[in-house]
């Protein structure tokens, strides 16, 4: 005999609840992957709830980790400890899972089940409404749609807005640009004539900043990150990939304090040298940048932290040196170009969903070598071109590098070249290497 729906048990997954709880007690970053799929309410035990309550609220607060002492401590002080299980379930719930790598699949498999259990629970409703014959068919059928129309948005932002609240955006965003006729409206770089050409980095674009080896991508955007979180007091976020954060901040300080990087590394340095370095290191000390020292970092995890320096940090700007080195899943049976074009269409996607910049540096071609570098030589992808939503080249002629005669010249004119601008024009401009520091200036008069 089939069972009524009275009978059945509303699709959930105990397992999946329990392996997004391990993963967020096992590493912080799934608490901040979680938070944009889950609420409390979307797990079907109550146990799960209040534990998942409590990690949000401890992470909310900041400063301390969600972990099994801490949780249990919380959920004791709210008296809700017992109903959550006690010490002993929450304490199981780290070993269902060894990692937080399957985070995201967990937290979507709880949210899809949630939303079942309300279509169930609206269907219910709907149903009763239609065997009532003392209510309207016209005010039943407004009802449905709006709780369908409710579940289907749940969780998501807007999926339109109406043009008169565009308009109005629109007309205070001038307003304030007349205000600020100097200002610009995105996280400027530092090099004036660029910033002329962009406007500063906009807010959920994509910039990528494309260059052979050795001519000092990594360089500029230090230069960029340092100036946007001093100048421009926008915290952000430095992804390496390749560098130790040791020796990005090497780099740092001797840009920073106009020393000889090669005497930071060997430590030649006199006593006013010492005192150029305090002073650059104070400087320094207080800005809010954060460095990701990371080789090897999967796709993953690369945006999953990302989200969580945004919630955590406010970070107004990310950087990531350089996008080819980014790790995916099965990418060494992929082709290249099928790998590189899945991490730039995620870092596009994580510039919209976070809605700050993400400038990602990028290898090119050996085709480039000696010429100017055109579209077509981005390494890996035509997808990096069509993601992007601006686009600049770093070029130097070689011969300027290397003299025949006596040593290489300290400072070594480099070209930017914008070439393309979604938003803007494009064109280029003259910035000056300092190579003793690892320093970009912009040049005076051009």
């Amino acid at each position: 005999m089939p069972l009524s729906l009275n009978d059945r048990v509303p699709p959930h997954n105990e397992d999946a609840e329990r392996a997004a709880l391990g993963s967020m007690l096992l590493d912080r970053e799934a608490v901040s992957t979680a938070k944009f799929t889950l609420k409390p309410e979307d797990f079907y035990t109550t146990a799960n709830a209040l534990v998942y309550e409590a990690v949000l609220g401890l992470d909310d607060a900041g400063g301390v980790r969600a972990d099994i002492i801490t949780v249990a401590d919380a959920l004791r002080k709210n008296g809700k400890l017992d109903a959550a299980g006690g010490e002993p379930y929450i304490s199981a719930l780290t070993n269902v899972v060894s990692s937080s790598a399957n985070i995201e699949h967990y937290a979507q498999i709880v949210k899809e089940l949630s939303m079942r259990r309300s279509l169930i629970r609206i269907s219910a409703e709907l149903s009763a409404d239609a065997y009532d014959t003392s209510k309207d068919t016209k005010d039943i059928l407004s009802r449905a749609q709006d709780l369908i129309f409710e579940l289907v948005t749940q969780g998501e932002s807007a999926l339109y807005k109406e043009l008169k609240s565009i308009l109005k955006d629109a007309y205070i965003h001038i307003e304030q640009r007349m205000k600020n006729k100097n200002a610009f409206i995105g996280v400027p770089s530092g090099f004036t004539r660029l910033d002329e050409y962009t406007q500063g980095f906009q807010n959920s674009e994509m910039i990528v900043i494309g260059a052979r080896p050795s001519l000092g991508k990594t360089a500029l955007a230090l230069n960029m990150a340092v100036y946007a979180a001093d100048k421009a007091k926008t915290p952000a976020a430095f992804f390496s990939l390749e560098m130790s954060d040791m020796a990005l901040a090497l780099r740092m300080l001797s840009a920073e304090a106009g020393i000889d990087s090669y005497k930071l590394k060997t430590g030649f340095m006199d006593t006013a040298m010492l005192n150029q370095l305090i002073t650059a290191t104070g400087r320094l000390y207080d800005l809010p940048m954060y460095i990701i020292d990371r080789p090897n970092m999967k796709l993953f995890d690369l945006c999953s932290t990302a989200m969580r320096l945004k919630a955590e940090k406010n970070i107004g700007i990310i950087f990531i040196d350089y996008l080819q080195l980014i790790v995916t899943d099965n990418g060494s049976k992929r082709p290249d170009w099928e790998r590189v074009s899945e991490i730039s269409r995620e870092i596009k996607g994580l510039a919209k969903k976070l809605n700050i910049p993400v400038v990602a540096l990028s290898q090119v071609g050996r085709d480039s070598e000696g010429n100017r570098p055109t579209l077509r030589d981005l390494r890996g992808s035509g997808a990096i071109e069509q993601d992007a939503d601006v686009l600049i080249f770093l070029h130097r002629d070689r011969v300027t590098d290397k003299q025949s005669d006596g040593p290489p010249p300290e400072d070594l004119e480099t070209e930017l070249i914008v070439a393309k601008n979604r938003n803007g024009a494009v064109g280029e401009c003259k910035i000056i290497f300092r190579s003793k520091y690892t320093q970009f200036l912009n040049k005076q008069n051009g």
